[in-house]
């Protein structure tokens, strides 16, 4: 099982090839391929503000295709939102602390670019980030 965070989900629909090729095929054998709910909520808003303007045709498809890549939706459960805002790790981006969040509490690394995650390193439930 695999948690995308949200630039690699969009990748793998826009533009695969910046996934490394062995991660992709990593991704293709998982058990389980999940997208944090928070990912659809962060496109609608970048999108909507301006900042990720690429993204826009893909909004109102965003389930569908979810589910046409044969991924599936991660749960968000109380103790998730809980868990996003009282950990302890500076990171301040409230989807990163989410996406981080629900890869705690449901045991998977998370694919994602992003080096901050590393810093959760230690905690209890972290799988870590795979990446390359």
């Amino acid at each position: 099982m695999l948690l995308l965070d949200t630039h690699v989900w969009v990748w793998s629909l826009l533009q695969p090839d910046l996934i490394p090729a062995p991660l992709r095929g990593r991704i293709a054998a998982a058990s389980a391929v999940l997208v944090p709910p928070c990912a659809l909520y962060e496109m609608a808003k970048k999108h909507r503000l301006g900042k990720w303007p690429e993204v826009g045709a893909l909004i109102p498809r965003l389930p569908s295709l979810l589910r046409a890549q044969g991924g599936q939706a991660a749960p968000f459960t109380p103790e998730m939102a809980l868990l996003a805002g009282a950990m302890n790790w500076p990171h301040r981006d409230p989807f990163d602390r989410m996406i981080a969040a629900t890869a705690i509490e449901l045991s998977c690394p998370i694919v994602s670019k992003d080096p901050a995650f590393d810093a959760l390193a230690g905690t209890p439930g972290w799988k870590g980030r795979v990446w390359g």
